[in-house]
C-alpha cells in the first residue's frame, strides 16, 4: 500500500478528464483535433493530457510512446476512410462493418475504375479535411513495416488488392498497380495540401505568394508556374491522373 512518505507504489494518475473517462477514441480524436487547429509541432503527451484535462502519464494507456499516438492518428484518418467507404452500397461491403468489400467475382475495366476512383476520392476527402496530419501517411508508412501497421491502413490495402485480384489481374500485376495506385494517390493528395502561399493576407500575387523571395535568374520557370500551384488542382487532377495511370496498366 503506498505511504505518505513516497515510498510505496508510484500513484497511478486517473485517466477522468473534463470530458469523462478517457478511451483510445477520444484521446485520438482529441489529438487529431489538436493537430488540424495547430499542426504537428503542437502534438505532445503533455499538451494532449492538457486538452483531455488529465495528467500526461494517463495518455500512457492508449498509446504507449509519441510513436504510437502518431500511429494512432493515421489509423484514425484511415477509419474516418473506411467510413467514407463503407456509407453506401456501392462500397461493396455491409455499412459500418469496417471491413474490406467481399469478393463479387470477376468485373470489367470500367467497374474496377469505378471503385478505384471511388476509394481515391473518398481518401482526398479525408486528407482535404486533416490538411496538417497528412504528412503521417508518408513518414509513418516509411518508418513502421507492413505487418505493424494499423488494422485499418491494413483493411485499406486488402480492399485495393482485392478489387485488382477480382478484375482479373494476376500476382504480379496486381503488386504493380497497386504500388502505382498509392504512389499517385498519397503522392497528388500530399502536394494538395503543402502550402504555397506566404502571406494569405496581401492582395498582389506577388507579396502573396512571396515571389520576391525567389532569385528572377536562378528561377524564371518556378516564378512563373507558382500562381498555377498556389491553386488547387482538384479532384479533377486526381482522377484524371489516375485514369492515365490506369491506361497504362490496362
Amino acid at each position: 500500500m503506498a505511504n505518505s512518505s513516497g515510498n510505496g507504489p508510484a500513484r497511478r494518475a486517473s485517466d477522468r478528464g473534463r470530458y469523462g473517462r478517457l478511451s483510445r477514441e477520444r484521446v485520438l480524436a482529441a489529438a487529431l483535433a489538436l493537430v488540424d487547429e495547430e499542426g504537428l509541432s503542437a502534438l505532445s503527451m503533455r499538451r494532449l493530457g492538457a486538452e483531455l484535462g488529465v495528467e500526461a502519464m494517463a495518455l500512457y494507456r492508449y498509446a504507449a510512446s509519441k510513436d504510437a499516438l502518431l500511429d494512432g492518428l493515421v489509423e484514425a484518418l484511415y477509419l474516418e476512410l473506411e467510413e467514407r467507404l463503407d456509407a453506401g452500397p456501392e462500397a461493396g461491403g455491409r455499412p459500418g462493418s469496417g471491413r474490406p468489400p467481399e469478393p463479387r467475382g470477376p468485373e470489367g475495366d470500367g467497374a474496377v475504375r469505378d471503385r478505384l476512383h471511388r476509394i481515391a476520392r473518398a481518401t482526398y476527402d479525408v486528407c482535404l479535411a486533416h490538411p496538417r496530419a497528412v504528412p503521417l501517411l508518408a513518414t509513418r508508412m516509411l518508418a513502421v513495416p507492413l505487418a505493424r501497421r494499423p488494422l485499418a491502413v491494413l483493411r485499406n490495402h486488402e480492399r485495393v488488392l482485392a478489387l485488382l485480384r477480382e478484375s482479373g489481374l494476376d500476382e504480379a500485376r496486381t503488386a504493380a498497380v497497386f504500388r502505382a495506385f498509392t504512389a499517385w494517390l498519397l503522392g497528388y493528395v500530399s502536394v494538395e495540401v503543402q502550402p504555397v502561399v506566404d502571406a494569405p493576407d496581401e492582395p498582389d500575387p506577388a507579396f502573396r505568394l512571396g515571389l520576391y523571395r525567389m532569385p528572377a535568374q536562378e528561377l524564371p520557370r518556378l516564378r512563373e508556374t507558382a500562381p498555377a500551384l498556389a491553386a488547387p488542382g482538384g479532384p479533377e487532377g486526381l482522377e484524371a491522373g489516375l485514369d492515365a495511370l490506369l491506361d497504362r496498366f490496362a
